[in-house]
């Protein structure tokens, strides 16, 4: 050792008896204040351990956690990771804490759905619920998603009347985590509509409103139907229904308040309760055109201003003239146009004063058109249908126009156009969403009609064939008096251009045996062409090869008849025009159509003629006379021409017949030119028909499809084969009656009685015509 450390071993020794006193002292004495330091960290996250978890990965799970390793323990958002864990909807238990330097995560995990499904439900089925609720094969299962699930399901029979159902969610547990979740349903009893009341109306009685709306009072004839069913978006429809009604009878300040539905305490109906506060009716008085666009001049617009000073406030008809207003103005080039309507009433008056404005529009262009939905329909068959383009100027009247053309396709359960902000502020996106639907078809069907007796009718047919839009079908037909096998296949847009192409195929043989005394079997096929000159006009052109056979022909048969035994080759071309501006092509109320055909044979083939006909329909709607929109009246007329060719004589098959569908009262056939001795008809070369009509209501439900009819037929043929026993006279032939028309559930039935007021005593008469068909 050396000195140094010697000598301060040695000091050290001294001096410490002297130094225990003094740190005794200072022990018991106060210290000074020292300066603060910082908190030390109460630790780091080292590790996240997951424990309890089978099918998630625990890096998934870690990747919830707000706390990572190397972060400083916080208890916040330690708690603030359990609940994000929860919300996740994985895990039925979650438990998170602390274990020295580690965050231990246990977790047990929600099971997975094996199956869901439904007992005891009769009512809806199980493919409408499956499509309802929010578990699926395969997904995770919550409590909160079963009770919703169950609500959801609730809701759906509340909506059909059945607000007495109970519907229980079982869960059977499985091996490996799974559960099957069985719904038990118990239905109960419907719950319809027992009463609808109005409260506030005093223009029209209760029985008037109740026709308007499309609630109705349970009944026994509306087994099939479900408009006596409570259903809350209904009673939000009926509301607009009954606001438009009375806006279009003169209303205008019309208001309805409210539509209440309270439950019967034994549960077995509702009292549904309209207000209303109807309002004084105001009459139309000026009506003037302004224009607020330069170069544009209000005079040819007003042609279109439907109301009249003294006129009946109609609000639809002012809504009518506003989107005529547009679409005129944008054919005429002005592409930016809005019609603002502005009503200023004279209550003392009881005046409408009405000025519609022709403003500049924003200018707004179409950037993109997106299409969504359609997993089977090619996107080019939705676009063709469109009435605008990219890059076009934005017009909501063609795309109204356009939404309506993709509907009319019937390919689609619903269509829906939106627009949203483009790439910039003058830019619009517009997306078109579509629900498809089933577009085949397999028809069973039989029935009875006067012209055809006893029938049996199958088909198949494919209206939209792989997507294309191509509708292809074949259908036969056997009944007492007629059969027939049809195939044919059309494609709308051939070649992607304005045509529709299509090729028919037939087989015919009619049973005329009792108008003429023969029979006839054509068959053949036809190539058909149309196109589209606009919205209205359209043109078909059609080229037809058919090989015809007249034969077992009776032996009393008329010597007219006998000359027609044996086979014809027809090698024809027609055309059809066509201008159509009904509001409707099923059920038309206004609006007409016209018609003119032109056939020419001999281009081949064993006869030669040319055969022309002109027809035409006009409907007027007589609501504003008696007051239900039911009441249409129809005038309708046709005229035809048959001349032979090339000094060929015309053949009988090709000939006009008067009588059944074209002039009521009479049998096919039953009127014009005949065979006295044979009662043969003949048929003529000169045709021409007139029929008035009149539809209307039925003092029965509106929803039992019942429509009346009230008719009168003129018509008369002539210009047939020349002989002494021949009578052709072209006196023109009346038959008047009534009818009834029925859009039953199994198909539409028609029966009319008429009486032949003016006729030959040669002509045949038929007072009850029937026709009835059906398809399932």
């Amino acid at each position: 050792m050396s000195l140094l450390p010697r000598a301060l071993l040695l000091a050290s020794a001294c001096l410490a008896p002297a130094l225990l006193p003094l740190a005794a002292e200072a022990q018991t004495r106060p210290r000074a204040p020292a300066r603060a330091a910082p908190a030390a960290p109460e630790g780091v996250v080292q590790a996240i351990e997951v424990r309890g978890n089978q099918r998630i990965e625990a890096d998934t799970i870690r990747s919830y956690m707000l706390l990572q390793p190397g972060d400083a323990f916080d208890a916040e958002r330690l708690d603030r990771s359990l609940r994000t864990l929860f919300a996740t909807g994985l895990f039925r238990d979650v438990q998170v804490r602390r274990d020295g330097g580690r965050v231990i995560v246990e977790v047990v995990e929600n099971p997975i759905v094996n199956r869901v499904a439904f007992e005891g439900n009769r009512r809806i089925s199980d493919d409408v619920l499956r499509g309802e609720v929010q578990l699926r094969p395969r997904s995770v299962f919550t409590t909160q998603a079963a009770q919703a699930d169950r609500q959801r399901i609730l809701e759906l029979y509340a909506r059909r009347g059945r607000f007495a159902a109970v519907v229980e969610p079982k869960i059977i547990e499985l091996d490996q985590n799974r559960v099957d979740v069985v719904y038990e349903i118990r239905e109960g009893e419907a719950a319809l509509v027992a009463r609808i009341n109005f409260v506030g109306n005093q223009a029209y009685s209760d029985r008037r409103l109740r026709e308007v709306i499309s609630t109705r009072e349970q009944a026994w004839y509306r087994l099939l139907s479900t408009s006596d069913q409570l259903d809350p978006e209904r009673l939000a429809f009926d509301r607009e229904l009954l606001r438009r009604f009375y806006l279009r009878n003169g209303y205008a300040d019309v208001q309805v308040t409210g539509a209440t539905a309270e439950l019967a305490p034994d549960r077995t109906g509702f009292f549904v309760t309209f207000t209303l506060e109807e309002g004084p009716r105001y009459r139309v008085g000026e009506v003037e055109l302004v224009s607020n666009l330069r170069n544009l001049d209000p005079a040819p617009f007003r042609r279109y201003l439907e109301l009249r000073p003294g006129d009946w406030y109609d609000g639809d008809l002012v809504e009518r003239t506003v989107q005529r207003l547009q679409d005129e103005a944008n054919l005429r080039g002005f592409a930016f146009v809005e019609v603002q309507p502005r009503i200023q009433r004279d209550r003392e008056a009881r005046r409408v004063n009405l000025t519609f404005e022709m403003n500049e529009a924003p200018r707004v262009f179409v950037e993109r058109i997106d299409i969504v939905g359609n997993t089977r329909t090619q996107d080019r068959v939705i676009r063709r249908e469109f009435r605008v383009a990219e890059g076009d100027a934005f017009n909501a009247a063609q795309l109204r126009r356009s939404r309506d053309r993709i509907r009319d396709l019937g390919y689609f359960a619903d269509v829906q156009m939106t627009t949203s902000p483009g790439s910039a502020p003058d830019r619009t996106v517009v997306t078109t969403t579509v629900t498809e639907r089933a577009t085949g078809e397999i028809s069973l069907g039989g029935g009875y009609s006067t012209d055809a007796g006893f029938l049996a009718d199958v088909g198949l047919r494919e209206r939209n064939l792989l997507g294309t839009g191509i509708d292809a079908r074949i259908n036969g037909t056997l009944a007492q008096r007629r059969s027939q096998l049809d195939f044919s296949i059309t494609d709308p847009y051939f070649l992607d251009r304005n045509l529709a192409a299509g090729i028919d195929l037939f087989y015919l043989q009619r049973n005329l045996l009792t108008i003429a005394s023969y029979r006839e079997r054509r068959a053949g096929f036809a190539v058909r062409i149309g196109y589209a000159f606009n919205e209205r006009l359209r043109q078909s052109w059609t080229y037809s090869l058919i090989n015809r056979q007249v034969f077992d022909v009776l032996p009393e048969a008329s010597r007219f008849v006998q000359e027609q035994r044996g086979t014809t080759l027809l090698s024809q071309i027609g055309q059809t025009l066509s201008y159509d501006v009904r509001d409707s092509f099923i059920d038309p109320r206004r609006g007409y159509i016209l018609r003119l055909g032109t056939d020419f044979a001999g281009l081949g083939g064993d006869v030669a003629y040319i055969r022309a006909r002109v027809d035409g329909s006009y409907f007027v709607p007589l609501e504003w006379l008696m007051g239900s929109s039911e009441w249409v009246l129809s005038i309708g007329g046709s005229v035809g021409y048959l001349e032979p060719l090339f000094n060929r004589r015309d053949r009988i098959v090709d000939r006009f017949f008067l009588g059944g569908e074209n002039l009521r009262g009479f049998r096919i056939g039953g009127a014009g030119p005949r065979d006295i001795t044979t009662r043969d008809s003949l048929g003529g070369r000169f045709l021409w028909t007139q029929t008035t009509e009149l539809r209307y209501p039925l003092p029965l439900p509106a929803e039992l499809g019942l429509v009346g009819r009230a008719f009168v037929d003129v018509g008369s043929l002539t210009q047939s084969v020349k002989g002494p026993e021949v009578r052709d006279d072209a006196t023109p032939r009346v038959g008047a009656g009534i009818g009834v028309s029925w859009r039953s559930p199994f198909g539409l039935i028609n029966l009319d009685i008429a009486q032949a007021l003016v006729k030959k005593p040669y002509d045949e008469t038929q007072v009850f015509r029937f026709g009835f068909g059906t398809r399932f």
